[in-house]
C-alpha cells in the first residue's frame, strides 16, 4: 500500500490534491473537519466537496479530525507508519480578518498543527517528503517598501528594478508588519524547515502568493479571485478595500501548484523552500480583475470602495518563480489571469 497523507483534503488545494494523487494509484488519506463552515459562514462550507471525493474515488478516505489533535493524529500514522509516502499539508485558518479577531485558535491551527504533523512525520514516516503550503505574507510587509509607481490600473515596480521578475526567497522576514495570520504562518515555515535542516525531513515550503481553482470555495475573508468572481455574478457588486483597487495580486491556479508537488515528489529536496505564484504571467489589480469579469460576463459591476486597506496587506506582490523552475524544468506552467478568470465564471454559471 503507498498512502498520501493530505491535510485540508476538501480545500481547493487538498480536493485537487486527492483527484490528482488517487489518478496516479494511490490511496489516500485524507483529513478535513470542514472548520471553514465555522471560519466563513455558509460561504465557507465545503462538505458538498467532501461528499463529491467519497462518492468520486474508491482509494479515498475522509478523516473527520482537527490538526490541534495530536492523539487523533497519531492513530492515523500509527496505522499507515512507512505506507505513507508523501504528506501534503495545506490545512490552515487562512484569513488575515479571523486571525486578528481570534488570535490563538489561528496560532493553534496554523503553528501547532503543523508541528504536531511534523513530531508524528519523524516518529512514523521518516522518508515520506513533507510539503507545506506556506504563504507569501510570511514576508509581512516589507513588498510594500518597494519603489512602487501609480499607473491608472495597477501599482507597477520599474522594469530595471532587480524585483520586476518578481520576489524571490532573498527577502527578508524581518522588521515588517506580518498580521496575526502571517506570524502564525510564519512560525510554521521555520519550524517545518527546522525539521528539514536539523532533522533531515524531505520538507518543502511553497510560499505561495493567491491560489485559485473552480473548486474553490470563495469567501469574503479569503480566495480573492473565487469571491471577486462569485460576488461580481451573484450581486453585481464588489466592495475594494484600500489602496484604489490598484493593489497587485499574481495568481496560481491549483492545477499548475499540484503538479509542482508532483515534480517535488519524484525528486524531493531537505529543507527546501519556494516562493510560488503565477509570476508574471498570471498577475492582475483588483481593477483589472473587475474589468475582466465584466468583460467576458458582459455584465456591470458596481464598485464599493473603502479607503482603508488591511493590516499588512500588499500593495503589490508579484512571485519570482526562477528558484523552482531551476530545480524542476520540467514544470510547466498552464493558466494565466485571464483564462483562470474565464474558467470561474464557467463554473459559478
Amino acid at each position: 500500500m503507498s498512502v498520501v497523507l493530505i491535510t485540508g483534503s476538501c480545500g481547493l488545494v487538498g480536493s485537487e490534491s486527492v483527484e490528482f494523487f488517487t489518478s496516479k494509484g494511490f490511496d489516500v488519506v485524507g483529513i478535513d473537519n470542514n472548520s471553514r463552515l465555522k471560519f466563513f459562514g455558509k460561504d465557507g462550507d465545503i462538505n458538498w466537496i467532501k461528499s463529491s471525493l467519497i462518492k468520486s474515488y474508491k482509494n479515498y478516505i475522509h478523516k473527520n479530525i482537527d490538526i490541534r489533535n495530536y492523539l487523533a493524529l497519531k492513530k492515523i500514522f500509527q496505522k499507515y507508519k512507512n505506507s505513507i509516502k508523501l504528506i501534503i499539508h495545506s490545512a490552515a485558518q487562512p484569513s488575515h480578518d479571523w486571525a486578528k479577531k481570534k488570535p490563538f485558535v489561528d496560532f493553534n491551527i496554523n503553528a501547532l498543527g503543523t508541528l504536531n504533523l511534523l513530531n508524528l512525520t519523524k516518529r512514523y514516516s521518516y522518508n515520506a517528503p513533507f510539503i507545506f503550503m506556506s504563504t507569501n505574507k510570511v514576508y509581512g510587509d516589507n513588498p510594500n517598501l518597494l519603489p512602487l509607481r501609480e499607473l491608472n490600473s495597477r501599482w507597477e515596480i520599474s522594469k530595471k528594478h532587480k524585483y520586476f521578475r518578481g520576489i524571490d526567497e532573498n527577502m527578508s522576514l524581518d522588521n515588517s508588519v506580518h498580521s496575526f495570520f502571517g506570524a502564525s504562518k510564519c512560525y510554521a515555515d521555520l519550524i517545518v524547515q527546522e525539521y528539514g535542516k536539523n532533522d533531515g525531513l524531505k520538507t518543502v515550503c511553497f510560499r505561495a502568493s493567491c491560489i485559485t481553482g473552480p473548486n474553490h470555495a470563495g469567501a469574503k475573508l479569503h480566495g480573492f479571485l473565487s469571491y471577486l468572481v462569485k460576488s461580481s455574478l451573484t450581486k453585481k457588486k464588489y466592495s475594494i478595500i484600500g489602496y484604489k483597487g490598484k493593489q497587485v495580486r499574481d495568481n496560481i491556479h491549483s492545477y499548475d501548484l499540484i503538479k509542482c508537488f508532483w515534480n517535488y515528489f519524484k525528486k524531493p529536496r531537505v529543507g527546501e523552500i519556494y516562493n510560488i505564484g503565477g509570476g508574471r504571467k498570471s498577475n492582475c489589480s483588483v481593477i483589472e480583475a473587475l474589468n475582466y469579469v465584466e468583460l467576458f460576463a458582459n455584465i456591470k459591476i458596481k464598485r464599493i470602495y473603502q479607503k482603508a486597506n488591511r493590516v499588512g496587506d500588499h500593495i503589490w506582490y508579484i512571485t519570482d518563480i526562477k528558484k523552482f523552475r531551476r530545480h524542476y524544468p520540467n514544470w510547466k506552467q498552464k493558466y494565466g489571469t485571464k483564462k483562470i478568470i474565464e474558467e470561474l465564471i464557467y463554473s459559478f454559471k
